[in-house]
């Protein structure tokens, strides 16, 4: 094993170490630890979200109470049987890095092993495969496993026939319409076998999604998008719910087109306050799109659930079935790429005007945009089972700027007109704006409003005042 060098961690530092709790980021071992325990870790970090496993921290306990101290390795040379093991079951190396921590007045090297969620199946000893479930390393078999290779991409959903009349899509007026574009002129049966989209005389899901006019019929509650209007700003209720989910179906490229009109249709009913008073809600319709088509293309069709699109007063989330496939991940989302259904995105891409026309650069177009009408980017979070996407109408412009627009057009403001401008939900945080602009000579309380009617306006001396 070549030296590798040590990094120096203060006494601070060292105690953070030696309190992290352990959940599914985190694993912490003593230098005992077998090689099958820490291809175990390492496999269920792998499989999971990737995490952080440090070797070197013992635990004790004393009359009930447990308290961890550090126990490090002698010397580097100490821990070759465990990085050995660890490149044996990982040769490629790309799942794992590690490295070693020194803190001052503790004994020996920590070990400190990073692992990366992989885009394949990482096994431990005896080809055993694990996740992690917040602080534990469990076992994955039988449908588990099955699912895990689904979630990762390793086997797409999309390559599963289904038991219907293959009539259902050679007959289709989309196929018919499609193939007249392929060159070099095929029947649609001979296109689709070509394509890998028939298999034992029964069609495929992607051939059902791409071209079967109805492909809901046969994938029920799993090819859908649900749209929702919650008259809210708030956490989404049965009461503010408005009007009646609209189902949106069909074969994919129309679900796109037809989900970005009506999401579009229902956000410009919406008016917010702005600098000049009430205004209609405009939000970049390549963003829409964009992260619409990524919802469809990339989701997960194994798991029976519909893409859901909720509509708030402040933001859309859009809701996609599924974890993040292969090595993406919520930090390199836009900068890495592995397509789950990679069938669908090569065909769909066959379309007259397909929706994802620059293949890698969704994403990237959806922020562009919300960035050019001064909004602040979406937001992407992974939850065990599916991928949201935030999309906020907040201006980039601080809560500062913000309240001085609106006194540009309006001669006072109060708390909550503000708190509503800013997105800002805390009376008391919006104060310290305001005091922060009075301080600054910028702003001034409105002479006899107190209470519930206090207002601010803009001081004679401000340079935003007018002449």
């Amino acid at each position: 094993m070549d030296y590798v060098y040590a990094s120096e961690l203060s006494g601070a530092e060292r105690d953070r170490l030696l309190t992290l709790e352990e959940d599914t980021f985190t694993d912490l071992k003593g230098i005992e630890v077998s090689s099958k325990k820490l291809s175990i870790a390492i496999s269920a970090f792998a499989n999971t979200a990737g995490g952080d496993l440090y070797i070197g921290i013992s635990e004790t306990e004393i009359m009930g109470m447990k308290s961890r101290y550090w126990r490090g390795f002698a010397d580097q040379e100490a821990a070759n049987g465990h990085i050995q093991s660890l490149v044996a079951l990982f040769p490629l190396g790309g799942e794992f890095s590690y490295g070693f921590l020194r803190a001052p007045g503790s004994t020996g090297l920590v070990l400190h092993i990073q692992v990366a969620r992989t885009a394949t199946i990482a096994k431990a000893h005896g080809n055993k495969v694990y996740r992690r479930f917040g602080a534990q390393n469990l076992e994955v078999k039988g449908a588990a496993l099955e699912a895990l290779r689904l979630a990762k991409g390793v086997e797409s959903y999309e390559k599963q026939t289904v038991d219907v009349s293959l009539s259902s899509v050679t007959n289709s007026s989309v196929l018919k319409e499609f193939v007249k574009n392929v060159v070099p002129h095929q029947t649609p049966k001979a296109f689709l076998q070509k394509q890998n989209l028939i298999r034992g005389g029964k069609p495929t899901v992607a051939a059902l999604l791409l071209f079967a006019e109805e492909p809901q019929a046969a994938l029920p509650k799993r090819s859908g998008i649900k749209l929702y209007r919650y008259a809210t700003s708030g956490v989404p209720t049965r009461e503010t719910l408005a009007g009646v989910p609209k189902s949106i179906e069909g074969p994919i490229i129309t679900m796109i087109r037809s989900a970005v009109a009506e999401t579009t249709s229902m956000i410009e009913c919406i008016q917010k306050l702005g600098p000049k008073g009430f205004e209609p809600v405009v939000y970049p319709v390549e963003t829409l799109h964009e992260i619409l088509t990524n919802a469809l293309l990339h989701r997960d069709y194994s798991i029976a659930s519909d893409v859901h699109v909720r509509i708030f007063d402040n933001r859309v989330e859009v809701e996609s079935p599924g974890i993040l496939p292969g090595q993406v991940t919520v930090k390199n989302i836009l900068h890495e790429q592995f397509a789950r259904n990679g069938m669908l995105v090569r065909l769909i891409n066959k379309f007259p005007d397909p929706p994802n026309k620059d293949i890698g650069e969704g994403l990237n177009t959806a922020f562009r945009a919300m960035q050019k009408l001064r909004l602040k980017a979406p937001v992407i979070k992974e939850s065990e089972n599916s991928v949201l996407v935030d999309i906020r109408h907040e201006p980039m412009a601080s809560p500062a700027e913000s309240v001085m627009d609106y006194l540009e057009n309006h001669p006072e403001i109060k708390n909550g007109v503000a708190r509503e401008l800013t997105g800002i939900t805390s009376e008391n945080t919006m104060k310290e704006v305001f005091l922060k602009l009075a301080k600054s000579g910028l702003i001034e309380r409105v002479p006899g409003k107190q209470g519930a009617s206090a207002a601010w306006r803009k001081t004679t001396a401000s340079p935003h005042s007018h002449d």
